[in-house]
């Protein structure tokens, strides 16, 4: 990675916490306690008081109005700005980058982003008296052709809405492809799954065996339960901060760039013929394309990633639109693939024999609070550039890729990189 020209529009990543993911109800505890715990932990990580912090973007999906302030009153009164942010499964992402261009603007030199969840169980809408914020979207693919009825008696229609849309994404997949099979996605969540087991903070950290994975619970075709990430509760938190900040509190060990960044929403082909583009595909390959286009690497660039497995096929899907395989080539990737062991004594799946996605064991091994997952990917993220992630580590680490997608619909795409100092114009 070529050393930065002096920017005064760098953002960092200089602290990050976040807590054990949970199952839903298996914990008392409350969505402050989870925030004060992340938070905590975040100015811990950054060596820096609350004071020091000039304004808070939280984000969280499950909550009543201003549950932003009441977390984050929980580490202090400063009386700074709170920004309450809901993007659904992209909430997380979406805060870092509020909080990233609040410090690109200048108008902040510091800021947290804060992301928790108190799930219900699964996923749910409350307001039923008025349109579904994503009633296009299960319309449309209802129009396309997929059964509009609950895949499960006791399921509730949202969340039977998310595994069915992505199920159909997944069966175009193979019409289109015919040689991915379901062990083929299965071999994905096991992935994950042995990944997950390096990781105390995630919800499930002992994996089913391949086997398990493929035949138990066939939620819709090809769908299995163990190839899906479960709802959890849970909070993460970042410091983003200015280059000057980081050089006035002597954070360069920490620091961690954000090299580029990009939020994209549903474009005219979400709505055309293409589950895969329902769900999130073109939006993500556009994200990536634009952030690729900014820092102007390529794949081969990124030695690690953090992507949306909120199913295993979305994660085959994400190598195709982060273009680190041609379009109908993922499953290439997944059957040229080597467990390789760091000087931890941790394995990682290097993926084409080239990357590691989900160290950290993704959504399907973490748990997926809503409003905390980007957040999370983003901590994984930062402790990987600095070395600090243990038995997950992936040697060598030096530019990351984050993808975190939330339908209806956002598509998140950050790159991130060890932190190098700008050079002064006068020696350009």
């Amino acid at each position: 990675m070529a050393t930065s020209r002096k920017n005064d529009n760098r953002a960092f990543v200089v602290g990050v916490g976040m807590t054990k993911f949970e199952r839903p109800k298996s914990k008392n505890w409350d969505y402050p306690d989870m925030a004060r715990e992340a938070g905590q932990a975040a100015l811990a990580d950054a060596g820096i008081p609350y004071p020091a912090v000039k304004a808070v973007v939280a984000s969280y999906c499950y909550g009543e109005p201003t549950s932003g302030q009441r977390a984050v009153y929980e580490l202090g009164l400063t009386g700074v700005p709170v920004f309450n942010v809901n993007n659904n499964c992209s909430s997380g992402s979406s805060a870092l980058m509020l909080a990233r261009r609040l410090v690109q603007s200048g108008m902040e030199d510091c800021v947290m982003a804060l992301g928790f969840e108190k799930m219900e169980g699964g996923l749910s809408e409350r307001y039923t008296d008025r349109t579904s914020p994503i009633a296009r979207h299960t319309d449309h693919m209802v129009a396309m052709g997929a059964d509009p009825g609950i895949i499960q008696p006791k399921m509730n229609k949202v969340t039977s809405d998310v595994i069915k849309l992505f199920a159909y994404a997944a069966r175009e997949y193979m019409e289109l492809y015919p040689q991915l099979t379901v062990e083929d996605l299965a071999k994905i969540a096991h992935k994950n799954r042995k990944q997950g087991e390096n990781n105390p903070r995630a919800s499930f950290q002992k994996a089913p065996d391949l086997k398990t994975i493929t035949n138990r619970a066939m939620l819709c075709y090809p769908i299995t339960f163990n190839m899906s990430a479960a709802t959890a509760d849970g909070s993460a938190a970042a410091i983003v901060c200015s280059e000057k900040f980081v050089q006035e509190h002597g954070l360069q060990s920490k620091a961690v760039e954000i090299l580029a960044q990009h939020m994209v929403t549903d474009l005219p082909s979400s709505f055309q013929s293409s589950y895969r583009d329902l769900c999130g595909y073109s939006m993500s390959k556009t994200a990536a394309e634009k952030c690729f286009e900014d820092t102007r690497m390529t794949p081969e660039d990124v030695q690690v990633f953090e992507v949306h497995d909120c199913f295993s096929c979305n994660e085959l899907f994400m190598y195709e639109a982060l273009h680190c395989a041609p379009e109908g080539r993922g499953l290439d990737l997944v059957n040229n693939s080597s467990w390789r062991r760091n000087k931890q004594g941790g394995e990682q799946l290097y993926v084409g024999n080239k990357w590691v996605f989900n160290p950290s064991g993704g959504l399907e091994s973490k748990g997926h609070p809503i409003g905390a997952t980007g957040l999370g990917q983003c901590a994984e993220l930062v402790w990987q550039l600095r070395g600090e992630a243990g038995k997950r580590q992936v040697e060598g680490a030096r530019v990351a890729m984050q993808h975190n997608f939330g339908i209806g619909g956002a598509a998140v795409v950050t790159m991130y990189g060890k932190y190098q100092p700008s050079i002064p114009m006068a020696r350009l």
